[in-house]
């Protein structure tokens, strides 16, 4: 992780499964050769279904994980109502979008999201703001 703990001991497979969105630090081991180690630095991107901002420490605002200043700073996200209106562009280097719009608390519903990656891939999807 960000910390440089392992979190997984080494693999066989090169697949990766349920690995939860961030900035991890993977190493690769040649075990049949033994020609050495390599490793890289990489971003899972991802993001909450629902937040809960109301002030507890948890769940308070909503982000896109796995995006920094090394991995896809330049990366655009806006959330939409469900009329698909425009009701904030978040930061994705910020702490995230807290519930409001123009300083107003918006009700608890599903919101809707475009992520444009600095790369171009584009997604999107929805998630629940639950008071």
């Amino acid at each position: 992780n960000e910390d440089n703990i392992l979190i997984k001991p080494y693999q066989e497979n090169n697949i990766f499964e349920n690995v939860s969105p961030g900035i991890y630090n993977v190493f690769v081991k040649d075990t049949k050769n033994n020609c050495g180690l390599v490793n890289d630095i990489i971003s899972v991107i991802g993001f909450p279904k629902f937040f809960t901002p109301n002030n507890d420490g948890i769940n308070d605002t909503w982000q896109v994980y796995g995006v920094s200043n090394m991995f896809q700073p330049n990366t655009k996200i806006l959330i939409f109502n469900r009329y698909g209106k425009l009701v904030k562009e978040v930061n994705p280097l910020g702490e995230g979008w807290n519930g409001t719009s123009n300083g107003i608390k918006l009700p608890s519903d599903d919101y809707w999201f475009s992520i444009t990656l600095q790369d171009g891939r584009i997604f999107k999807n929805h998630f629940t703001l639950k008071y």
